[in-house]
This record gives C-alpha cells, sequence and structure tokens, in this order.
C-alpha cells in the first residue's frame, strides 16, 4: 500500500513540474501609435497646437488665435485637419504627412503646401 501511495506522489509531483517553466515568458510589444499631439511651428514662428483633436494656430507675439478647427490621424502617418481661418472667414482641409516624429509636410485643399516643425 505505502508503494502505491509513493508512487502516485511521486506521479503527481512529475506532472505538476511538468507544467512549470523555468524561463519566464517575454511579454508582448506594445507599439505606440505616432502621434501629433504638441506645439509645432512653422518656418515663420506661426504655432500650431495640436491637443485632443483640436487644432489652432496663433502669433507668436500676442498669441491671437489666426485659425482653429479639428484634426484626426486618418493613418500611422497621416493627418487630416478641418480649419477655419479667422484671418480670411474661410474653411480649408489640410493634409500632413509626419514624415518624421518632429517634421510635418502639409498640403491644402488649395495647393498650397508648407512644413511644421515639433517644438520640444
Amino acid at each position: 500500500m505505502k508503494i502505491k501511495t509513493v508512487l502516485a506522489v511521486t506521479l503527481g509531483a512529475v506532472a505538476l513540474t511538468s507544467c512549470y517553466s523555468s524561463s519566464p515568458r517575454p511579454l508582448p510589444v506594445i507599439e505606440q501609435r505616432p502621434t501629433v499631439d504638441g506645439t509645432w511651428a512653422d518656418p515663420n514662428g506661426i504655432v500650431s497646437t495640436f491637443q485632443a483633436g483640436t487644432f489652432t494656430t496663433r502669433t507668436t507675439d500676442t498669441n491671437q488665435i489666426l485659425a482653429s478647427g479639428s484634426y484626426m490621424m486618418v493613418s500611422d502617418r497621416l493627418v487630416e485637419i478641418n480649419m477655419t481661418s479667422l484671418v480670411r472667414n474661410t474653411q480649408q482641409k489640410v493634409n500632413c504627412a509626419l514624415v518624421t516624429p518632429s517634421q510635418l509636410n502639409c498640403t491644402s485643399d488649395s495647393g498650397a503646401q508648407f512644413s511644421l516643425a515639433r517644438r520640444a
């Protein structure tokens, strides 16, 4: 009877140890999607802010709003901006390509092209 008990305990221990791995499993990598949230400037010093779907452009001297609107990431590298120019009282759609984490190349629906550089 003792042999059966010892054998059962031994088999149980072997079964449990086969479920255990001495090397840890690697955790899955969570890739962060690029974002444009933050402050950007054009070569003339006009500052644009992207924050939670809201877009504004201001002058650097008086902080006056020149344009405002909304934006959305169409893909990992493409941003679509719908804005209203308060200076011209016009609406415009602008598509921007995130060419690097710190540079946006943009084209408006009228064909105007400009670049924005991320500010630290």
